[in-house]
């Protein structure tokens, strides 16, 4: 199993419109070979920073299958708009990828 996080820094009082693109995007990630699950994360705001942390977190069976999605049109579709919205983010997303070692 691979999961696939990019951590996101959203200014104060963008939460609201960052989550309402996550919830319209046109996403096809259900049909893709290999993906089990996906989980938009909002963490506890940061005033003396600026920010609201938020975790983007898609579940694959296998990081190639990651990879293939990375790789696909539906990936392209799915980010073509990234860049509109540049003033709600601090900075750009931190990839974190992880397999795992063990589990229940």
């Amino acid at each position: 199993m691979y999961f696939a996080m990019n951590r996101f820094r959203i200014a104060i009082g963008r939460e609201a419109a960052f989550e309402a693109i996550w919830k319209g995007r046109d996403t096809s990630l259900a049909e893709m070979p290999g993906f089990i699950a996906f989980h938009l994360l909002r963490g506890e705001s940061v005033p003396e920073e600026g920010y609201t942390p938020f975790i983007s977190k898609s579940t694959w069976e296998s990081k190639d299958a990651f990879i293939a999605w990375t790789k696909s049109e539906n990936f392209r579709a799915a980010h073509r708009s990234a860049g509109d919205n540049k003033a709600m983010y601090l900075g750009p997303p931190k990839f974190e990828g992880y397999s795992v070692v063990e589990g229940a």
